[in-house]
């Protein structure tokens, strides 16, 4: 049985209504839009609205979903891991209207983000066995607050006729790379993320080590918001204790790069590009395979986007075929 896994930055995957509101008043109402990035009031129809970093959170626009969707429906995946999505309702929504029921088993929890409200998840074809989140384990440095920016997600994947389970799913979003505009020292911020990003890495590693064996199936995905050769992930993709193999090394692009002149290699995910000097292309989102699943592992590919910016998001899904 031929078995495809992958994962997906939906970029802000947040509900589609959309409502106005005049911030102002929300101002005198709360008191709090100088004091937090994101809060959230009533207006007379009932409605919760959001705002972050002073403006209203509004829903993905129409063509930007639409986009994503037909990404996802073309690779046809039998189980996808993704990212930045708002909230359960968000995501079941999209899985019934835009992907038309492809996916009838949706997995979301609520996790720790409460500037950017976004969290992860999982689609899947296959039934689906334990949902586990991690999102309560505390950072080493800071014992109140939880290690993980959104959460690490455990899902067990199980066969068609739920006698038995195939393999399970590590799900992550690590610490990102983004720095206020307003931050007094942007140097001191990012090596911060760095350091928080690496703690995550290994809270995951001691995570996994711990619920899998040494032959169990599973995948560790998601979009680590840095490069599988970067010393921040080592901790996870080099660990002596998984012994995991990247399962991306030799993907194939399903077509050419936009992208004059090429980079050097096939195997990215994100593209930026700093002002003024040359586009850097990272393989942020990674499929890890643990020693039982790697040897199973039929082929890998990443589905390139059509424009430098992206289509619907600026991140490429990217999976592997498993042999089972």
């Amino acid at each position: 049985m031929q078995i495809s896994v992958g994962t997906f930055n939906l970029n802000n995957l947040f509900s589609r209504f959309d409502f106005e509101a005049d911030l102002s008043a929300a101002d005198a109402a709360t008191g709090q839009i100088e004091e937090r990035t994101t809060f959230s009031f009533s207006d007379p129809s009932g409605f919760k609205l959001r705002t972050y970093q002073g403006k209203l959170v509004k829903g993905k626009p129409a063509a930007e979903r639409k986009l994503i969707a037909e990404r996802i429906k073309r690779m046809d995946l039998d189980v996808l891991a993704v990212q930045e999505v708002e909230d359960i309702d968000t995501l079941r929504q999209f899985a019934s209207d835009d992907l038309g029921g492809l996916y009838p088993h949706v997995v979301l929890v609520e996790g720790n983000d409460r500037s950017r409200l976004i969290d992860i998840g999982l689609l899947s074809k296959l039934p689906i066995g334990a949902i586990t989140s991690w999102q309560q384990v505390p950072d080493p440095l800071n014992p109140g607050e939880p290690i993980f920016s959104r959460d690490l997600l455990q899902v067990e994947i199980l066969s068609p006729d739920r006698s038995e389970r195939l393999f399970t799913v590590f799900n992550n979003h690590l610490k990102s790379h983004f720095v206020p505009f307003n931050t007094p020292d942007p140097s001191a911020e990012e090596k911060d993320s760095n350091e928080r990003r690496k703690r995550q890495c290994e809270a995951a590693a001691t995570i996994i080590a711990v619920q899998m064996r040494p032959d169990s199936r599973f995948v560790v995905t998601g979009d680590m918001n840095d490069g599988p050769e970067s010393p921040y992930v080592a901790p996870l993709a080099d660990s002596p204790s998984l012994k995991l193999t990247l399962g991306l090394i030799d993907a194939q692009e399903t077509r050419p790069t936009p992208c004059d002149p090429p980079p050097p290699s096939p195997a990215w995910t994100e593209r930026f590009k700093p002002s003024g000097q040359p586009a850097v292309y990272t393989l942020m989102d990674q499929i890890w395979l643990s020693p039982a699943l790697a040897p199973k592992k039929s082929g890998a590919f990443i589905e390139r986007r059509s424009k430098l910016g992206g289509d619907g998001s600026d991140h490429d899904p990217s999976w592997v075929t498993l042999e089972l």
